[in-house]
């Protein structure tokens, strides 16, 4: 997992070969404006999804994992609690990986909690299982899908 600001992103182009085509789509589109939806950056590669939702309490957050993808998760407004844990530790699966989703959810909860401002971002790896959309009133995020 990593954590940091937008205006940090040059710093993570190399962690991956897709990261450099992501984080210059995050650059240079103005998040604010970004109408809710789906967003094609490179077919099969990257994908985007703006996202506008009430945030949840702890407890109600969904606590996932990808196999395929990695996650670059952009808060764009208000602030947006997530939970973590890597997933060596997590033994309790909700139900079978779903290929077709990419996910599987755990019944375990999150070793620790941060908190994302807007223009911050968090960066999962498949070894990352995550809580996000935690907190109070409407969230917008941007979630970057990152084939590995």
């Amino acid at each position: 997992m990593i954590i940091d600001s937008l205006e940090n992103s040059e710093k993570y182009l190399g962690v991956h070969k897709h990261f450099t085509k992501a984080f210059e789509y995050l650059k240079s589109h103005d998040l604010q404006s970004l109408e809710v939806g789906k967003y094609v950056i490179e077919e099969g590669i990257l994908t985007a999804a703006v996202s506008a939702k009430e945030g949840v309490k702890p407890e109600d957050a969904k606590f996932e994992a990808h196999n395929n993808f990695i996650d670059i998760q952009v808060c764009i407004s208000n602030k947006e609690k997530m939970g973590w844990s890597t997933r060596s530790v997590c033994t309790n699966p909700v139900a079978e990986y779903n290929p077709e989703k990419d996910v599987i959810f755990y019944n375990d909860q999150p070793g620790m909690y941060f908190e994302l401002q807007p223009g911050q971002f968090a960066i999962f790896f498949p070894e990352d299982v995550h809580a996000p959309m935690i907190g109070e009133g409407v969230i917008k995020k941007l979630v970057v899908k990152v084939k590995i």
